[in-house]
């Protein structure tokens, strides 16, 4: 039979268009909290007068004897080379170091990878542990990035949801009810993002039983931990159930608690095997940490906590302004949190009520309205699990937060 030319008799005449987007990233979420950090910053440089309490981000400049040791880092030609993938060896001891002095946790230096800020840290603590078809319970509320990067190891999303009645802290029993053959992992945040809750040491303790139990890894993300009001304590799980060392994985960085969120350095530890593993990736992923960033790390783990106390003097103010503010609008209930620097109020009360000619049935369309009509960024519940929520970051001045939540009173006494 003849040929037509160009055309192999195997190969049809019409091309088969595959998707430019691979199915896997595809599927992949934006990050809620930092759309509409975005959004809000786009309409501040548009000239309009936006308070945005969407980013978790601390206001304050990075403490001048940090930003000093990374003046310094950046001159010295050393600092200008690739360094071993699991951080420079004076920023593991440094860790290793804070890590007993702040959990009374007894690590080695070989327990720690420092990487490229805290979401990489979550991102590679799933991709080691978790295989295709693994469950991951994850409590919600949850910080948006965690179920993207469980999804992104192949893994499956088991929510387990604590409403404001349980002030969003899960029982042993919520998390009974959730393990199936499959559980492999459980995601553990306190303070949590974005709640503000803390789990006492008592449940802490229950908690990291029934994983011992169970066989069940816990990758327990600890970035708040200096950020505790009212007498709260966060308690790390190897130190209260020391058995589960084996199968815990600890988050942590210095972007929350020294106001250094574009440094982007964080760390994992974890069994050794872990951190090895890991550290395999990261080679193959982002080779080393900035330098001078490592340097700058070093600098503030081996400092005092002074500048760490009076940031923390000034979230706890806020946080009780914020909330006391947010109480006096009707429809909204807002629980008093004991860590981090987010408030997470109800909003079931107005939902369904017309606003200004609106009637939004979702946190996520009542979010839309308050940033349309009263100029004010919050991240609407979903983000985070169920509706009925929206996150405020009180990471911001004293006066945006009396002026913001005076916008959003004004806005939603009108619901009829």
């Amino acid at each position: 039979m003849p040929l037509r030319f160009g055309i192999l008799p195997h190969m049809s005449a019409e091309k088969v268009e595959k998707p430019r987007i691979s199915t896997r990233i595809a599927a992949i979420a934006e990050s809620a909290t930092l759309a509409v950090d975005a959004k809000a910053k786009a309409l501040k440089a548009a000239g309009k007068p936006v308070i945005g309490f969407g980013a978790g981000e601390p206001d304050f400049p990075t403490p001048d004897y940090i930003v000093q040791a990374a003046i310094e880092a950046a001159a010295k030609p050393a600092n200008h080379r690739y360094t071993p993938t699991p951080g420079l060896p004076e920023l593991r001891d440094a860790i290793v170091a804070k890590t007993l002095r702040d959990s009374k946790y007894v690590i080695t230096a070989d327990q720690v990878l420092v990487t490229n800020g805290g979401k990489q840290a979550v991102y590679q603590a799933f991709a080691t542990i978790i295989n295709p078809g693994d469950e991951v319970i994850l409590p919600a509320p949850y910080w948006t990035t965690y179920p993207e990067c469980i999804k992104l190891a192949g893994g499956k999303a088991v929510e387990v949801f604590a409403d404001e009645t349980q002030n969003y802290l899960v029982s042993v029993e919520q998390l009974e009810a959730a393990r199936t053959e499959h559980t492999k992992a459980l995601l553990f945040c306190s303070p949590s993002n974005p709640t503000g809750s803390v789990y006492s040491h008592e449940q802490v303790k229950a908690i990291a039983e029934w994983a011992l139990e169970h066989g069940i890894w816990i990758i327990a993300d600890e970035i708040y931990e200096h950020l505790l009001y009212d007498g709260a304590t966060a308690p790390s799980i190897p130190v209260v159930v020391p058995e589960m060392a084996d199968r815990t994985i600890i988050l942590n960085g210095v972007a929350k608690t020294y106001a250094m969120t574009g440094w982007r350095v964080g760390w994992m530890v974890g069994p050794k095997d872990v951190i090895k593993a890991a550290t395999n990736l990261q080679s193959h992923l982002s080779s080393n940490v900035s330098n001078v960033s490592q340097r700058a790390a070093i600098a503030a783990l081996t400092g005092d906590l002074t500048a760490v106390h009076e940031m923390g003097v000034a979230f706890d103010r806020r946080r009780k302004l914020i909330v006391g503010l947010l109480n006096e609008i009707p429809g909204v209930v807002c629980p008093t949190p004991t860590g981090a620097f987010y408030v997470y109020p109800s909003v079931k009360g107005v939902l369904g009520k017309e606003i200004r000619g609106k009637s939004p049935q979702t946190s996520a369309e009542l979010a839309t309205l308050i940033l349309e009509e009263a100029e004010v960024a919050a991240v609407p519940g979903e983000a985070f699990g169920p509706s009925g929520y929206l996150r405020f970051s009180y990471a911001l001045s004293d006066a945006d937060i009396v002026e913001g939540i005076a916008r959003v009173k004004k806005l939603l006494s009108e619901a009829i």
